[in-house]
């Protein structure tokens, strides 16, 4: 009984499609949701809808053989989903005045969150809810495992903002008594304050040092404004 009713739910008809729908809204809510509460671009609607419509999307593609006994792929309006979200994708991505690039995980979440719906929209129910599962668990408990790696990289990125350009020559020897090696080094001028300089420092640690505790040194000094990893 029970494998007769998920075999119905995998042919399109008036149920499955409603299975599949509420699915979609609801696996995509919860991808968005997340992205939602950290302020990002692409949040709980988009998600929604992109995975409602990538499902949508699939489902046509089966309808077209099912039902209409057309004799096409498919899988090919799917393949138009995976290569055309990319340009919702794109406008995630922000490069800051600081050239500090973020909305790539909401981008590749987007992504995702189509492959998610394509999966639903053809009735492979089990994929995408355990899609589901590790796309979010990657953008929350993998979060903190991706600081971890950050700390320990051998080579750094750091932007480090100077109240006044006589401050430069006594950060960069700072960084070398801290058994960083620079390995490039920018400057530029702050979009907030026309006094203050931006450095741009690309460093490889001698020593197996924190990138927590760099930042912490380097903010320290009297003429450090801010500084963050890049």
């Amino acid at each position: 009984m029970g494998i007769e009713f998920v075999g119905n739910l995998r042919d399109i008809n008036y149920l499955s499609i409603m299975v599949r729908m509420i699915l979609a809204l609801l696996c995509g809510g919860i991808i968005g949701y997340d992205r939602e509460k950290k302020g990002r671009p692409a949040g709980f609607r988009t998600h929604i809808l992109v995975c409602i419509g990538s499902t949508l999307v699939m489902m046509t593609g089966q309808f077209i053989i099912d039902i209409q006994h057309m004799s096409t792929d498919p899988a090919r309006l799917g393949a138009q989903v995976i290569s055309g979200i990319g340009f919702l994708g794109a406008g995630t991505i922000l490069i800051t005045s600081k050239q500090h690039v973020k909305g790539l995980t909401t981008a590749a979440g987007l992504w995702a969150c189509a492959c998610m719906g394509l999966a639903i929209g053809i009735g492979f129910y089990e994929g995408a809810i355990l899609g589901c599962i590790f796309i979010l668990a990657s953008m929350k408990v993998l979060q903190g495992f991706d600081a971890i790696l950050l700390s320990k990289a051998d080579v750094i990125e750091l932007y480090i903002e100077l109240t006044g350009v006589e401050g430069i020559g006594e950060v960069l020897g700072l960084l070398k008594e801290n058994h960083l090696s620079i390995i490039h080094c920018e400057t530029v001028t702050s979009k907030e304050c026309n006094t203050s300089i931006g450095l741009f420092v690309t460093a490889s640690k001698l020593k197996d040092l924190p990138t927590e505790e760099v930042l912490d040194i380097i903010k320290n000094h009297e003429m450090v404004a801010t500084a963050y990893h890049i």
